[in-house]
């Protein structure tokens, strides 16, 4: 192997560590919260599925008001005002609904944009989400790591045995750990942990008659996503487009529930 693919072996390793640095929160553990301290439905949400599983939650707890109902084509509709509730994720969904939405287009509404990024913030803060300047950051560096090791393959000349012999010795690690580190979710190991610990607590029910409280439903819908809607709301999941994948709405239904189903509203 060439002498001087070893010093584009090495830059690619340097990139690797100041990737893993920007990806790496600084937050101590802790400072994350306990699964006895729940955080808001939206805000687990946010940390469980990103932008579109926050607006559902919300949307979810509006439905239950009857602040909003299921339009035409898979689309969500106001339906009266959005009740008493201060919480700002919902007053803006809510305010976004100026006409029917499909649920892709509410989440990128400027209104349910800025609550959801809003409630971001304040996940960074808790350390409970990456910084997304540093995540781009450490990802763009993640992207070079491979464009490293074929540059300097082909300035160095290394072919044949040199070329599989800096691969075998280190740029297939170092492409190996930066796959890794690419795949690298928003949500950090605490945030992780505090979404293990609440799922231990609340196991998904297996009929929604078990749970009463709407609250509680948020909860399971904030944790589980699209089961946890196919069973406590299967109605308004599927007609209101709110489901990633339909078919869940009759696999999780109840036996009992298959006929006639009570209003999504009653939890």
């Amino acid at each position: 192997m060439p002498t001087g693919m070893w010093w584009f072996v090495g830059a690619a390793c340097g990139q690797l560590l100041l990737a893993a640095a920007l990806l790496r929160t600084r937050s101590k553990d802790g400072d994350a919260p306990r699964p006895d301290d729940v955080p808001p439905p939206q805000a687990l949400a946010l940390l469980r599925g990103g932008r579109r599983a926050a607006v559902t939650v919300a949307l979810v707890a509006l439905h239950q008001r009857g602040a909003v109902a299921a339009g035409r084509k898979h689309t969500i509709r106001a339906n009266g005002g959005p009740g008493r509730t201060r919480d700002p994720v919902q007053l803006g969904v809510h305010g976004a609904l100026h006409r029917a939405f499909a649920l892709r287009d509410l989440t990128v509404r400027p209104e349910a944009r800025r609550a959801v990024d809003a409630l971001g913030r304040e996940l960074r803060g808790a350390g409970l989400l990456r910084p997304p300047a540093r995540l781009w950051a450490g990802r763009a560096l993640l992207g070079c790591v491979p464009l490293t090791v074929v540059v300097g393959a082909y300035a160095t000349g290394a072919s044949g045995t040199g070329l599989a012999g800096a691969l075998a010795a280190g740029a297939l690690p170092v492409l190996l750990a930066a796959a890794l580190l690419l795949r690298l979710p928003p949500a950090t190991r605490a945030a992780r942990r505090l979404l293990t610990g609440l799922r231990e607590r609340y196991p998904l029910p297996e009929h929604r008659r078990e749970v009463t409280d709407g609250r509680l439903v948020q909860l399971y819908v904030a944790l589980y996503g699209d089961p946890a809607l196919a069973l406590f709301l299967p109605h308004f999941s599927r007609d209101g487009g709110l489901l990633d994948r339909p078919g869940e709405v009759d696999r999780n239904r109840p036996p009992q529930e298959r006929g006639p189903v009570p209003d999504d509203r009653r939890g």
